[in-house]
């Protein structure tokens, strides 16, 4: 089950608070402020700053 609409409207970015997007496989979350990517795992987005990845 990908991430609902409505979860993503209210999850933000740890790290600036920013609104966050879904990568077009929907298999992570992207903060175009501070330019990461956090996964999703198993449907489960994972919100830690050690876990992003910059983005490409």
């Amino acid at each position: 089950m990908p991430v609902s609409q409505e979860l993503l409207e209210i999850l933000a970015c740890p790290k600036c608070k920013g609104a966050l997007r879904l990568t077009d496989g929907k298999d992570g979350l992207i903060c175009d402020a501070c330019r990461l990517v956090y996964p999703i795992r198993e449907d489960i987005p994972i919100m830690l700053i050690d876990e992003a990845q910059p983005l490409k």
